[in-house]
């Protein structure tokens, strides 16, 4: 019989605080990830809770960034209050950019986390050592979006190997908000999710590329609309 605290994966939860994005992306071998692991709100920051999940650290955490805490007090909080945290990982970004992550030492090898300014990569039940530090390498050297940086993180983990079990589950949450955006809007600006895939985070990477498309198309239009809008108020 399978341990029941065998939920291999690798993430990374990360931030752009000059642009106002926070985000996670994810993945794993068992479905649905992307109901679980992923947590963020614009302007407060970022979780990832894996492993043997506690899904509570999403909504807590969260909620504790939102108070104003920051990412390595908000870990402290989550972890000293759980009785099973030899059992889980966590990974958290506030909305300055600080990150900070846990590992449990009960976690199943190979278990780690590298976190930088900006971001924090964690994994467990993994192919290899190297998955993590792939991981980071890949998000530090990467420019663009911070979705197309977290895919290059994510794929970095997976061509090292992802969860020894194989991978059949990804998906990437990113929170952002425009200036026009209805207050009844959530903050979702990228909301993906993949399950059952034989490649995973190949099929998000795709998915991405074309949100990011489509988003791109949209927000020229709307800034034609407002040129056209000004020119007509003149």
């Amino acid at each position: 019989m399978r341990d029941p605290r065998e939920h291999g994966t690798f993430s990374i939860v990360a931030c752009d605080p000059d642009l106002a994005y926070w985000g996670v992306a994810v993945a794993t071998k068992p479905p649905s990830v992307g109901a679980l692991v992923p947590w963020a709100e614009w302007k407060v920051g970022a979780v990832a809770t894996q492993a043997n999940v506690n899904y509570f650290f999403g909504p807590r955490g969260i909620d504790l960034l939102r108070k104003g805490l920051g990412a390595e007090e908000v870990v402290r909080r989550l972890t000293r209050s759980d009785p099973g945290r030899d059992h889980r990982q966590l990974g958290v970004v506030d909305r300055r950019g600080t990150s900070s992550a846990w590992t449990g030492k009960k976690c199943l090898s190979h278990a780690l986390h590298v976190t930088g300014h900006g971001f924090s990569c964690q994994g467990n039940l993994l192919a290899a050592d190297e998955v993590v530090p792939a991981m980071a390498k890949a998000f530090e050297s990467t420019r663009g979006s911070l979705a197309s940086r977290m895919m290059k993180a994510l794929d970095a983990g997976a061509a090292e190997g992802g969860d020894r079990r194989g991978m059949e589950s990804a998906a990437i949450l990113v929170s952002h908000r425009e200036r026009w955006f209805p207050e009844h809007y959530p903050s979702f600006w990228v909301n993906l999710r993949v399950d059952r895939s034989r490649r995973p985070v190949r099929d998000l990477g795709r998915l991405v590329k074309i949100d990011e498309s489509e988003t791109r198309k949209f927000l020229a239009a709307r800034a034609r609309d407002a040129r056209r809008r000004r020119g007509r108020s003149k």
